[in-house]
């Protein structure tokens, strides 16, 4: 019997609770081996499609060689450096984990080291233990109004920070790139000797990649504050051992609270017996609430991934959580409303919104207005064609034409706002000008003047690039187009004010401002969609339902498969002219 004939088969080698095995079993025949030695692992391997692990079994080229015909890893758990993930990739099978689920577990834990380390609450359970109660020796410190320096500012540290903000301490970030959470009040983005000189306790929650091995060296040590304390619950790698021990013994650092360390199996005596150390055995994220989740969290992306290999055979749509899902551009709410008014009404979804994967989420490329709607309407889930430029994705940026509109009070407006300035120059050579200044866009007036627009000092240039458009949209009528010549515009809009001509974007680009947590204006940017889907008319009840995300891709499996049964798909390679919903 053939793969395409049968279930997908599922190895598991680990303990999974029953809830997860139930997920897996609604998508394939599962097999439970937990501990399976790696010899018996090579021999059966072959036989699945999907195999899950945690994170102490090595899962090296050799064995994913030997997994002909495995489309997907599940590694329980946040870390992957014990999976080949370039060897999987490079035979089309996917790797995922659960790098969201253990953060509160690991944050908590975190925390309770940095209370425990503050308050010597393990030399005071010892000292009562052996019935002595030295409580001028036993003073510790508080953690109100102290500094907490955090290096690394991902999930875990956020929630670390979250927790520290309770405590009233003063928070310290070093990120290697800023983000958008560095913007909360209260939050100071710092360099890493800075950081160190100034905290008085430092927490460390940065992957491990190479470069973040031996982050804290013994240069590094020496820079912190005398008398601080160190906590890591990240990777030992990050933190030279030799040259942390060597700062408690000096008194440098008033202590250290660990819980990863350079051999699991044999660690550094001298470091975890250290007075002024307190050592846990790689607990941080193993609480039975965290566990469970994550086993959970595997068997739900391993069964949607199985269920989404049928799919994307036929088209390449899937159903994903809505919370998943982010806009690039602004949105205007009013249409908003209309549409999730008429999704209400009519209850069905024509033509699914357009995105792009990024990391485990996705950005809609078209199709925000929707997707806003959706969301407004209550939706958990939503159904998504998933383009990339590997499938010929591309971007044009449009122009907007400003009419209906005196321009003399326009640019009054405009001249009013604070957080902009208007540069004229040479309408000839505002383009090059625009690129040579790095200006947001300029103005081609209709009496044939130009303006650079620049941001104020001190001002993001999105941010002002955003109340620019809000503002002369609010004002004026506006229209978008792909021509920027003034003299033909002038023909087809005779109430025409000025031209807005904005630089050339990139999908890149996009990309990278709204990972950081930023829109462009809308109306902006026109994607180019290879292959755009149209006329799905899904039956939104079956999206709206409470029905788990892989039953949802089994329906849209049953439903693109009955259309292709019935020669209800066909490709058009003509362009098309599509009329705004």
């Amino acid at each position: 019997m053939s793969t395409q004939d049968r279930m997908p088969r599922i190895l598991v080698t680990e303990e999974m609770p029953d809830e997860a095995i139930s997920l897996l079993e609604q998508v394939g025949e599962v097999d439970r081996q937990p501990g399976l030695s790696r010899p018996a692992l090579m021999e059966r391997l072959p036989h699945y499609e999907a195999f899950i692990t945690g994170g102490q079994r090595i899962i090296d080229a050799e064995l994913i060689h030997k997994a002909a015909n495995c489309r997907v890893i599940g590694r329980i758990g946040a870390g992957l450096e014990n999976i080949d993930v370039v060897a999987a990739r490079e035979r089309h099978i996917q790797v995922v984990n659960t790098p969201g689920v253990q953060t509160l577990a690991v944050a908590e834990h975190t925390f309770g080291l940095m209370l425990a380390i503050a308050r010597q609450l393990p030399q005071a359970q010892k000292a009562l233990q052996a019935g002595s109660r030295p409580a001028s020796s036993l003073t510790g410190t508080g953690l109100a109004g102290k500094t907490l320096g955090i290096i690394g500012y991902g999930r875990i540290g956020r929630e670390v920070a979250l927790r520290a903000r309770a405590f009233g301490m003063r928070l310290l970030v070093n990120q290697r790139r800023p983000t958008p959470e560095l913007d909360m009040e209260g939050i100071e983005s710092v360099d890493l000797r800075d950081l160190l000189q100034r905290a008085d306790f430092v927490t460390i929650h940065v992957p491990h990649r190479p470069e973040t091995i031996g982050l804290l060296g013994p240069n590094e040590i020496q820079q912190m504050k005398k008398g601080a304390f160190l906590i890591n619950t990240a990777r030992t790698e990050i933190v030279d051992e030799a040259a942390l021990l060597d700062a408690l013994n000096r008194g440098q650092i008033a202590g250290a609270a660990l819980d990863v360390h350079g051999e699991e199996t044999a660690v550094n005596p001298a470091l975890i017996k250290h007075e002024r150390v307190i050592a846990t055995p790689h607990i941080g994220a193993r609480t039975a609430d965290a566990q469970r989740e994550a086993a959970i969290s595997t068997a739900e992306q391993v069964a949607e991934i199985l269920q989404q290999i049928s799919i994307e055979n036929i088209l390449p749509l899937k159903v994903v959580p809505m919370d998943k899902i982010f806009p690039h551009e602004s949105i205007d709410q009013k249409r908003v409303d209309r549409l999730a008014a008429r999704l209400e009404a009519e209850g069905v979804l024509g033509n699914p919104p357009i995105v792009t994967q990024v990391d485990d989420k996705y950005m809609v490329l078209d199709g925000a207005t929707r997707t806003a709607a959706m969301k407004k309407l209550g939706f958990p889930h939503a159904i998504v064609q998933v383009s990339s430029s590997e499938d010929g994705l591309d971007l044009h940026t449009w122009y907007h034409v400003v009419r209906k509109i005196d321009l003399a009070r326009l640019l009054a407006i405009l001249e009013a706002m604070p957080d902009i300035f208007l540069v004229p120059v040479d309408p000839e050579k505002a383009a090059d000008d625009m690129f040579a200044y790095g200006a947001m866009c300029y103005l081609h007036t209709v009496d044939d003047r130009a303006y650079l627009v620049q941001p104020a000092a001190g001002v993001n240039r999105l941010d002002a690039l955003n109340h620019l458009t809000e503002t002369y949209i609010e004002a004026a009528t506006v229209d978008r187009t792909l021509d920027r010549d003034i003299h033909l515009l002038r023909a087809e809009y005779p109430d025409l004010t000025t031209l807005v001509v904005f630089p050339a974007y990139s999908v890149a680009q996009v990309m990278q401002v709204t990972i950081s947590g930023r829109y462009f204006p809308a109306g902006i940017t026109r994607f180019v969609i290879p292959g755009r889907i149209l006329r799905l008319n899904a039956d939104l009840s079956v999206l709206r339902s409470d029905k788990p995300l892989h039953e949802k891709n089994r329906w849209l499996n049953q439903l693109l498969e009955e259309k292709l049964r019935q020669n209800a798909i066909r490709f058009y390679r003509e362009p098309v002219y599509l009329l705004d919903e």
